[in-house]
């Protein structure tokens, strides 16, 4: 149990990349810091444990990646995927800070995949984790611990007091018991309310019940919910997120990255009515993925069908269900609950409508769709060599965006323009001031890191002022 009677300069709330990192620098700048971690210590590490990798700028090579990947680049990148729902201030910051974390990271224990090849081809903008986020969330707690930073497991915040600007305590039980935990200084690291399954039907409505929870089932949202009541700034709104098409067979909570299933550029997706929906060739997956969770959550029964044909399969990342397989599409529509005529008449209308070109999954190709709506505007081919394979997708929210303000010192900010004066946020409860809506792959890392240090060190110094 968390110790009630000691006066914590630094509180950070949250077990994951975010609140590790917050709490590991404020240690480091000289502060009493206390981490509240909900989980078990197995199950520790929030979303954190389900990642691979930080998506790095860097003007040159920068082990473990290759060639350059410039701020230009990256805030094109982000600025695709949102549609310009950015913060362009702090968007920029959390791009700029990312070269500099790599040396941190490796100072913190943390270790790296050489750059990687074959069909990710992401070697030269993101940089890998060696043994995945499991790995470097042992490899932080680790730095934690031997620093001096006291770690709360099993510990659930209940409510905490948002008076005139300041935190004034927190509130948190453990086993049955509640204390009032006071700090100088609180940083909020608790992640979104992804596991709420109540607080997702109350934006989504009846399609959330067809959703799963890929992430962590520990994201509650309580803190969040009462920061926002008791005065803190709302950015984004409930129903934005990063919500991936995963295979519908997936558990409903912590599936994590495995689930997610990648095939979908290499083919066509269908609904349950047997039509396709969205341009599957709209732009690379690591780029593009992230949209498909929500295109997937707006048709019939919230599913699609990812189909594809003996041409593709070995090129791309198998996910850890195998497809189904038949020699005939009539037969492949059976196993899927497709009306077999419908599914026939969607992939001959696409077949018939694909151009002649050098296919080449490494580029945005000139292999396309003419006359078809909607278009498949790269790595268009012809569904015609059997055995078929279809992957059944349903909605993945890996975390929810609505969140708190905060500036560019992470200091989270009040309805009434003013920020708090001693409150922080880092990671996923204050992404949506970078992520309005669409993904990134690997900006979730690079947006805690940043804002976890930041938070840290501002927390420290305001605890030593």
């Amino acid at each position: 149990m968390a110790d009630s009677s000691r006066a914590w300069d630094v509180l950070v709330i949250g077990g994951g990349n975010a609140a590790l990192c917050a709490a590991i620098t404020a240690r480091e700048a000289g502060a009493s810091v206390l981490m509240l971690e909900a989980a078990t210590v197995p199950m520790r590490g929030g979303n954190s444990r389900h990642t691979r990798n930080m998506r790095t700028m860097h003007e040159g090579p920068l082990p473990p990646l290759t060639d350059a990947y410039p701020e230009e680049e990256y805030w094109q990148d982000l600025l695709k995927v949102t549609g310009g729902l950015t913060d362009e201030r702090l968007a920029r910051l959390a791009i700029r800070s990312t070269e500099k974390h790599v040396p941190w990271m490796l100072a913190h224990g943390v270790r790296f995949q050489p750059p990687l090849g074959g069909t990710l081809h992401l070697s030269r903008t993101n940089a890998f984790f060696l043994g995945g986020g499991k790995a470097l969330v042992n490899a932080y707690y680790r730095s934690a611990a031997a620093l001096g930073v006291e770690i709360a497991y099993e510990t659930q915040v209940v409510d905490l007091v948002l008076r005139d600007g300041r935190i004034e305590s927190v509130t948190v039980e453990c086993k049955g018991e509640r204390r009032e935990i006071r700090a100088k200084a609180v940083v909020v690291a608790s992640g979104g309310f992804e596991s709420n399954l109540e607080w997702l039907r109350e934006a989504w409505g009846p399609p959330a019940d067809n959703f799963i929870v890929r992430g962590t089932p520990y994201n509650m949202g309580v803190v969040l919910k009462l920061l926002l009541a008791q005065g803190a700034r709302q950015v984004s709104d409930a129903t934005q997120g990063h919500c991936v098409a995963i295979d519908a067979r997936s558990p409903r909570y912590d599936g994590g990255i495995v689930t997610r299933v990648d095939a979908v550029s290499l083919g066509i997706v269908v609904n349950r009515e047997g039509r396709r929906f969205y341009d599957e060739g709209e732009d690379f997956w690591p780029k593009r993925y992230a949209i498909w969770g929500r295109l997937v959550a707006g048709q019939p029964d919230q599913i699609g069908f990812s189909i594809i044909d003996s041409k593709s399969m070995g090129k791309f990342m198998p996910p850890v269900f195998p497809p189904e397989k038949a020699n005939t599409l009539r037969e492949l529509a059976g196993k899927l609950g497709l009306d077999p005529a419908a599914l026939e008449k969607t992939v001959a209308e696409f077949n018939a409508s694909v151009r002649p070109g050098t296919f080449d999954h490494t580029v945005q190709d000139d292999c396309r769709t003419e006359g078809l709506a909607p278009p498949k505007t790269h790595w268009a081919r012809a569904i015609d060599t059997p055995p078929f394979y279809a992957y059944a997708l349903r909605p993945g929210i890996t975390f929810t965006y609505l969140g708190v303000a905060v500036d560019e010192r992470s200091r989270m900010q009040l309805a009434d323009g003013r920020p708090a004066a001693n409150a922080w946020a880092a990671g996923e409860i204050m992404a949506g001031n970078i992520l309005g809506k669409g993904y990134l792959a690997g900006i979730g890392m690079a947006i805690g890191t940043t804002f976890g240090r930041i938070a840290g060190e501002e927390a420290a110094r305001h605890a030593r002022a």
